[in-house]
């Protein structure tokens, strides 16, 4: 863990997070889930059932004592909701790390940013260790950051689109300004686009829809693998300046004369 993800006071040597939404079966996603060698994966709330101790649920598939559980507030419109949803997980999960969404668009998946921040200054207040969802946008980002958000969770692109980083210059921009772990969440579809991220200078990504719908998951998720390590690799190998016209790369000291 010479370079680890650090988020509150914990400490991992992935930067991968997943989701465990939309698999066609719960052993393809915990397959996936070892697959990627994350550490963090991320399960909704209100899709959790736990008054049928009979069948098995997400949870059952994924081993806690190598994965650390993020519960999100996923489908809550409202800072109330949110709030009341973090406070269920707390008791039920026994965690106070939450990744905080309040949906303010049905079509979109686009977040309501100002019941996101009331509801963020809201949890710190009572000590949890909040990771928003959210716009690309600096100045909600910088404001999260503001009432004690251990981490912003800027789009990529809509959840599920698969569209990839469609404004790396606001990503660029928020992670330039932040003292936090900037996280890409939402919109990444293949490889490429988790590298880019991380090319950037994110701190790490989070996805569900690119790996969980890829017609293999698992090598999917092997993919998003390296291609967050190679990303994060090239961001600290610091890369060569951009240049409008060719520069030879063999010496042209000693050329012979025709």
């Amino acid at each position: 863990m010479s370079d680890p993800l650090i988020i509150g006071d914990r400490k991992f040597s992935s930067r991968l997070i997943l989701g465990t939404g939309k698999y066609r079966s719960l052993e393809i996603m915990a397959k996936a889930i070892e697959s990627s060698g994350t550490q963090i994966v991320t399960v909704a709330m209100r899709r959790l059932n736990f008054s049928q101790k009979s069948r098995k649920s997400i949870i059952d598939h994924i081993d806690r004592k190598k994965i650390t559980l993020l519960p999100n507030t996923a489908g809550c419109h409202t800072a109330k909701e949110a709030i009341l949803t973090s406070e269920l997980a707390r008791e039920a999960l026994g965690t106070d790390m939450i990744k905080l969404e309040v949906i303010g668009d049905d079509r979109t998946l686009y977040p309501d940013n100002q019941a996101l921040l009331e509801a963020a200054r809201e949890l710190t207040r009572r000590r949890f260790v909040v990771l928003p969802y959210t716009s690309d946008d600096l100045v909600i980002c910088r404001k999260l950051e503001e009432v004690g958000c251990a981490a912003v969770m800027p789009l990529g692109a809509p959840i599920g689109s698969g569209l990839g980083i469609r404004n790396p210059i606001n990503i660029q921009l928020i992670i330039n300004s932040a003292n936090i772990p900037v996280i890409v969440d939402a919109g990444v579809g293949t490889a490429s686009d988790a590298t880019q991220a991380m090319e950037l200078g994110a701190a790490g990504v989070l996805m569900n829809t690119g790996i969980a719908r890829a017609e293999d998951p698992v090598k999917m998720a092997s993919a998003m693998k390296m291609a967050v390590e190679s990303g994060r690799l090239a961001h600290a190998s610091g890369r060569i300046p951009v240049k409008l016209y060719g520069s030879a790369s063999s010496p042209v000291e000693g050329l012979i004369k025709a």
